[in-house]
């Protein structure tokens, strides 16, 4: 005698499967991409590799996640990591200007960090753009990224706006959780720029 789910178990069952799955993938890329990125110099072929692993689940349902951003990183470190010590230094620059900012309690001072803290969300946006193109299009280069990247993020403010805010309430929503912000934080708003990018992937059978 062989013994069945009511299909409406199995359903059920598929559904929260499926949850999971969501939840689970972005969690294991997020991973990866915080070893890789204690390099300090690694972190943007990190982004990269995650984006590229992302891309890979949705659109082929790979869910080597943790696995694929290692696999993924050497290729993206050899073409961008002049790229990411560039950015590197600007984030330690602007790091220690709002750092020596913060401690003057003059308005020109305020505007100077709000200056600041406007910088760092530029930049924030633009590289999850460039991380989303770079995982989409690996064979082009990285001005071409970059120029994509510019008209994903900016072309249109609500796209920049939703892009920025998936970063933050990715933060945010996650401190309960243990390490989160450093779980999530990198991979919601990549999947969004995804997303944008290419709204309908096809998953092969």
């Amino acid at each position: 005698m062989t013994l069945s789910l009511p299909v409406g178990s199995a359903g059920a069952r598929g559904r929260l499967l499926g949850a999971l799955d969501r939840v689970a993938q972005p969690a294991a890329t997020g991973a990866a991409f915080t070893l890789l990125a204690l390099g300090v110099v690694t972190w943007l072929p990190a982004l990269a590799a995650l984006a590229h692993t992302l891309q890979r689940w949705r659109s082929d349902g790979d869910n080597r996640s943790f696995t694929g951003v290692f696999a993924a990183f050497p290729r993206y470190w050899r073409t961008l990591w002049r790229d990411s010590s560039l950015l590197a230094a600007a984030v330690a620059v602007l790091a220690a200007n709002s750092y020596f900012l913060s401690g003057r309690s003059s308005p020109y001072a305020f505007l100077l960090l709000a200056a600041q803290a406007g910088i760092t969300a530029v930049l924030l946006v633009h590289c999850t753009a460039f991380a989303a193109h770079a995982a989409l299009a690996p064979e082009e280069r990285p001005a071409e990224w970059h120029r994509r990247a510019l008209a994903l993020a900016f072309a249109s403010p609500a796209r920049g706006t939703a892009l920025l805010g998936a970063a933050v309430s990715a933060a945010v929503l996650t401190l309960p959780v243990p390490l989160g912000p450093l779980l999530f934080g990198p991979s919601v708003p990549v999947l969004l720029a995804l997303h944008f990018a290419a709204p309908q992937p096809e998953r092969s059978s």
